[in-house]
Parts: structure tokens; sequence; C-alpha cells
């Protein structure tokens, strides 16, 4: 795991070794381990490394291969580097390190772009051909690792995080009117290629990007779910033991690949502690797990301790309890937003942030349970908008967006107004062929598009900015790829995840099984009220707000006139929308002028 950053010149110069620099120092506390640039002609690397796997300065980056005038830049986790070491290995491929690094450059050397179906794991890479003067980008498949990219004229730059291309300059700033569309709609999620930015794109995941050193460019999807039942029937027993069987492997897989010790994030919810019971019964040594609490607040609980504090218990863990005060809450909020890549609403990121930190003292590694509520249809919506009628978007919408198109034109000013953008770009995600039913059809966006830019890079930004690496076994391909096939009333039964609520039977206290969904607590931050009130108020009224034009002052007055009863239609606060975003472009725009 590691901060990636390159530019490549179109216009016969050479990169400039400064703005290297300044991106790479923008991705430093993603790779604290060491430091590292590398240039060539038109091309130039940077690199942060944090160190996982062979810990030796031999799998430094960047990374070159002499013999095959190959060059990467990697971030990432390949877990079945092992195998395809041995398969490299027998096709006459030499090796002078022992990590997953080389592997990557020994695969492009062996099959060229086709080595991404190859690698099982998560990754964003680079990779420079010096004798075809070609540069390779790829992303994983289900985007768990970001790369964003800026292109004029004269260049493509490219790198972990939206900072440091911001940090290189020559970025187009202005507010791009769709994603801004898809941001006040979808909780903060702006599908790929767009960001908020418009001089700032991002790769798609499952998708490669080869890029000419005339600036010819060629962007390929090589993987894609489908949701559609298998040829050989299976009945719910044998989805239930090969979805054991799935999530084992992937679980295994994210404990070996590592020279350092592995935690897990235990929440005291069904998901993560699943993964510390499969954890245990797979040995290998006492496991340390993680949990956080913050104060309560009148009868807003702030921890679910009683439920981690169990798991932990029956598996004799080595479990670390950390209890953050609520002051700290919002002292801290800027740092986190800082870590931001992009606008992030939810209002546990700031609890990710400050559990990293602590986390990171211990280990380098955990495991997490995010993306289980999306494979195994966790959350409350999903049985509303089965039982919705109309068109599949009327059914999606209305359980889901955050504010129609109306309510959307009256919070931004005209100069952002136009066509209802994310109702024609969700219609026609949902209109893709590959699913055979309407929640298929729900869970797949969810797992493929729309979690990407949620809790999948909310964790990612969150931990990455204290060097701490977050593996999902959730969101294994493999696993993914099995549950997609699954009859969705089957994930559905008995409130969502039943596949996993039968696999922890017996494994996991009744307690944690049965326990109703809860989301990760932050009182202080939940209830739109006192400090926290104030705190966006102080946003919104400031002048920087103000001058940018970007909210009609109407709107949000009518917000902060009554804001505890503006709720989107999945419980979030539209106040703390309008703030968190208003924030994120003082802190992270405004701030590089």
């Amino acid at each position: 795991m590691c901060g990636i950053c390159g530019e490549l010149r179109f216009d016969g110069a050479a990169p400039d070794p400064g703005r290297i620099a300044r991106m790479s120092d923008a991705l430093a506390r993603r790779g604290p381990d060491h430091a590292g640039a590398w240039f060539d002609g038109p091309l130039a690397f940077g690199h942060r490394r944090l160190a996982i796997i062979d810990l030796s300065s031999r799998a430094d980056q960047p990374m070159v291969d002499a013999g095959a005038g190959l060059a990467l830049v990697f971030n990432g986790t390949i877990y079945n580097y092992r195998e395809l070491r041995a398969e490299l290995a027998a096709r006459g491929h030499r090796f002078s390190s022992d990590g997953d690094s080389e592997v990557i450059l020994k695969a492009y050397a062996e099959w060229g772009g086709d080595c991404v179906g190859r690698l099982h794991g998560m990754f964003a890479f680079a990779i420079w051909d010096r004798g075809a003067r070609r540069l390779f980008l790829a992303r994983d498949r289900l985007g768990i690792k970001p790369l964003y990219y800026s292109r004029d004229r004269t260049a493509l730059r490219f790198a972990s995080t939206s900072q440091a291309l911001l940090a290189a300059g020559g970025v187009d700033t202005a507010i791009d009117p769709v994603a801004l569309h898809h941001h006040l709609t979808l909780h903060a999620v702006v599908p790929a290629p767009r960001t908020l930015l418009a001089g700032l794109r991002k790769l798609a995941p499952a998708t490669t990007l080869t890029v000419e050193a005339d600036g010819r460019r060629q962007a390929r999807e090589y993987w894609r779910l489908e949701a559609r039942r298998p040829a050989q029937p299976r009945d719910d027993r044998e989805w239930i033991e090969a979805t054991g069987e799935a999530l084992t492997r992937a679980v295994r897989r994210r404990r070996l690949a590592a020279d350092v010790p592995v935690g897990v994030l235990l929440s005291g919810g069904l998901d993560s502690s699943l993964l510390v019971a499969l954890l245990a019964q797979e040995g290998g040594g006492r496991l340390h797990t993680f949990s956080v609490g913050f104060e309560d607040v009148g009868e807003e609980r702030g921890s679910e301790f009683e439920y981690s504090d169990a798991v932990a218990a029956r598996f004799g863990t080595e479990h670390h309890r950390f209890r953050i005060a609520n002051d700290a809450l919002l002292a801290r909020l800027p740092e986190a937003v800082d870590q931001m890549a992009e606008p992030m609403v939810a209002q546990d990121a700031i609890a990710f942030y400050l559990l990293a930190e602590r986390v990171s003292r211990e280990v380098k590694v955990v495991q997490s349970g995010q993306g289980a509520d999306e494979v195994f249809g966790g959350y409350f919506w999903y049985p509303r908008m089965a039982a919705a009628s109309g068109t599949d978007l009327e059914r999606f919408r209305s359980h889901y967006f955050d504010r129609d198109h109306a309510e959307f034109l009256e919070t931004v000013d005209t100069a952002y107004h136009g066509p209802d953008y994310t109702s024609a770009r969700i219609r026609a995600l949902l209109a893709r062929p590959g699913a055979d039913t309407f929640l298929d059809r729900v869970l797949r966006l969810d797992v493929d598009t729309l979690i990407v830019d949620d809790p999948v890079k909310r964790v990612d930004n969150m931990t990455m900015a204290w060097g701490l690496e977050a593996r999902v076994p959730f969101l294994d391909h493999e696993l993914v790829e099995l549950a997609a096939a699954m009859p969705p009333e089957l994930k559905l039964r008995e409130g969502g995840k039943y596949p996993l609520r039968v696999l922890a039977r017996g494994r996991l206290p009744d307690t944690v099984i049965d326990r109703p969904k809860g989301y990760f607590p932050v009182p202080a931050l939940k209830l739109v009220c006192g400090t926290f009130l104030e705190f966006m108020t102080g946003i919104l009224n400031s002048e920087a707000c103000r001058r940018r034009g970007l909210f009609r002052r109407a709107y949000v007055e009518r917000l902060l006139a009554d804001p505890e009863r503006h709720l989107t239609r999945i419980r979030g606060s539209k106040l703390w929308h309008l703030a968190l975003l208003e924030l994120w472009l003082q802190r992270n725009v405004d701030s590089v002028g």
C-alpha cells in the first residue's frame, strides 16, 4: 500500500522534478517508509512506500526492470502474487525481490495489458514501457485503490489523491455541473470518470488506460460484474456453503499476503465480527482487534463496546479499545477533510480517521468489513425498493436520491443548472445487460459503482492518512461474483445478509447476529444541534462560501432555520452535505489558489 504519482509529457519537454516532488510530498502520509523518483525522457514517476511485503530495499519503488525495459509504480496488494511468481518463474523470469510489485512487472512483460485479468487483489499501478514509449495505467476490479489524473495539451499527470495533482498545479478547479448534480443526489458519490473539479478525473474500476507519448490514449474495461443465476441451479444450503468457502479464502488471502501482523477493525457488528471468527478459525497467532467509541449525547449512544468486547472475549484476541472525546471530533474534523480525495459526507469518516491514527501505532495492516451490506443486501432501502412500483429508475430514486431534480435547482446557483444528469446516469447504469431482476440490477449498481466512491474510498483515504493498509475481504472479486449470482431474495431474507447470519450462527454470540443493523455511532455529529450546528452555520455563512456563490442563499437559510427536519431519504443531514462540500473546497481547492 503506497502513494503513486507521475507525469508523461507530450510536448517534447522533460518533466519538472519540482512538480514530481510536490506531488510526492502530498502523498507522504500514504507511504512513510521510503520515497523514490525516476525519470526517463518524457516520463517521471514518484512513489511513497508503505512496506508490507518484502520489507527490504529490494522492493522499493519506482521499480525498474532494465532487461524488459519497464518501470513500475504500484499501490495495493496482489494476494495471489506467490502463485503468479511461481508461474512466471517456470516461464523463465528471474526475480530480484520477494514482493508482489516485481510480480506485476514480470506479468506485464509476459502478458502485456492482459496481465490485469490474472491479478487477484486491490491495485492501482502505472507501467512505463521504455521501448514503446507507452504508459499503462490500471485499477482493480472494485476500485478499492484510487487513481486520479489530469490532462492538458502538454502532459498527463496521475496520482493516488486529488491533493497531489492539485499540488502539481495546472488543474482546472471549476466545478463540474454534472458531477455537482451527482454529488448532491447520490450521497456525495460522483461515478468515474468525473470528479467535482472540471480538470480532475479518475480511472474507472476494472479499467486500464494506455497513453502514447504523443498523447493518444485508449481505455479498456477488462472485467464486468454480472448478476445472473447460474446454468446449474443451487439450493439455499449450497449457496451458503459456497459463500462460507469463498469468504474463508478471501480472509485467508488477506492475512497471508503480508510480512507484518494483520489486525481487524472490530465494530461489534455482524460483518467485522465474522471476519474475526474466520481468522481465529484459521489460526496463525493471536489476533489484534481494534474498536472505537465516543461519548453519549443524550439518548444517543456513542459506542458499541458491549458487542465488540463479547467477540474479542470469545476468540481471545489482543483487543484495543479507544474512546474519543466528543470535543476532539470537531477540533480534528478539518484534518480528516484534508485527507479526503473528494468530499465525503458520511459522518463516520472522522471516526475512521481517528481510529486509524491509534491503530497505526500497533499494526500496519487491518481487515475491515466494508462492502458486506452492499454485496449481501443489508440496507433497509433494498426491500422498500423491491416493494415499490414503477420503472427501475422510479423505484430506485424514490428510496435513494438525496434530493429530486427540482430541489437540486433550488439548492445551487443558476450557473450550475441543467438537465437531470443523475437520473439519466442511473437509468443507463440500471439498464446495462447482465442482470436478471430489478434487485439484481440495484445490488450490482451499488457494488460496482456507488460504494466505490463512498465506503470504499472513505476507508482508503482515512486509513492511508496514517500509513495503515485496510483490506476488505467482502470485496474479494470472486466472492462478489458468487454473491451477484445468488438469488437476491436469499440475500434479503430475515432483514438482509441472510447467508452471513447463517455462517455466523454458532460462531458468534446470538446477540451480535440478531441485533438490529447499526451504523458507526458518532452522536456528536449525528444530532444537528449545539456546537455541530454552530460549526456548520459558520462554514455556510463564511465570506468564502458567500463569495463562491455555489449555493442559493434562500435554500441555505431554509435549512438553517430547521436543520433537523431536512433529512435525506436514507437519513442524512442535507445541511451537513452542503457544509462538508464547502469546507472541502475551502481547504483543498482555495488553499492551492
